[in-house]
């Protein structure tokens, strides 16, 4: 058996107890076509203790998006990305990065493509302190958004019991004033050339990677028209702020630098004959 068959499986301890039996599918799967070595950390630190002693064995990675960053930023510390490509189950309720990257939805899919996909080699942004983003990066962060009491409870015709309580209060109370949308004072620099400077007020800067350039926009208040460019780096500067890298709050910071790493690190997606599994 070649060592392309000889496979690392790293079960991240929050898809075991999140969903349990989709864990059991992907071992199933995985362990029928391949020879496997089964993993089950119970911790970051025993999670990466079994990615360093990974061997020739390739690693697959059964857990949610955080899970994926955490074996990410590991390998890209250990300078492995650039030869090695790392595999990904897909388990858990934060699952949304994994499939924009083109994994399948379902245990089954996923765990097929990781035998019988192709690796696909995708950029990534880096930082100055080796820090990785994958897919979005927002400045500044902004507030995660909350669950609403109630939701999901299913009520009679589909409406929840949520919505129709809110719509009862709706008759009985007025609406709150909106709320202002805060601004922040940033400076933004994309190779070098400046997009925006402090003397003018930010909502928000977005930054993504795309096609082998950072895609960068920055939304002024007053409704102005954003400011948009494509450069390998782009630098961040003003009071502290925070940032949202996929699903990770940084900060707070002065300033960052982000570049752009073209085809920086593989990941195993269905070969274009397979099917998709949605």
């Amino acid at each position: 058996m070649s060592a392309h068959d000889q496979l690392l499986v790293v079960i991240d301890p929050v898809a075991r107890r999140s969903d349990g039996e989709s864990v059991r599918i992907a071992k199933d799967v995985l362990c029928g076509g391949s020879e496997a070595r089964i993993c089950l950390p119970e911790g970051p630190e025993e999670f990466a203790r079994a990615l360093a002693r990974r061997g020739s064995r390739r690693p697959v990675v059964v857990g949610d998006d955080r899970a994926l960053l955490r074996a990410v930023a590991l390998l890209h510390r250990d300078r492995w990305l650039g030869d090695g490509a790392l595999s990904l189950v897909p388990v858990g309720t934060s699952v949304e990065l994994a499939h924009s990257l083109g994994v399948p939805r379902g245990a089954v899919a996923a765990a097929r493509a990781v035998l019988d996909g192709s690796v696909r080699r995708l950029d990534l942004l880096e930082d100055e302190s080796d820090g990785v983003v994958l897919g979005d990066l927002s400045i500044p962060a902004g507030a995660a958004g909350a669950a609403r009491p109630g939701a999901g409870v299913p009520a009679a015709n589909g409406v929840s019991v949520w919505d129709t309580c809110r719509s009862l209060v709706r008759t009985l109370v007025r609406p709150p004033p909106a709320q202002p949308v805060r601004t922040h004072r940033l400076r933004v620099e994309a190779d070098g050339e400046l997009l925006t400077d402090l003397d003018r007020l930010v909502e928000g800067v977005t930054v993504r990677a795309g096609d082998g350039r950072a895609e960068v926009t920055v939304h002024h208040a007053a409704h102005a028209e954003p400011v948009t460019a494509r450069a390998l780096t782009v630098t961040v500067s003003g009071a502290d702020f925070r940032y949202r890298a996929d699903a990770l709050v940084t900060g707070p910071v002065r300033t960052r630098t982000w570049t752009l790493r073209a085809g920086a690190w593989g990941l195993t997606l269905p070969s274009p004959t397979s099917p998709s599994g949605d």
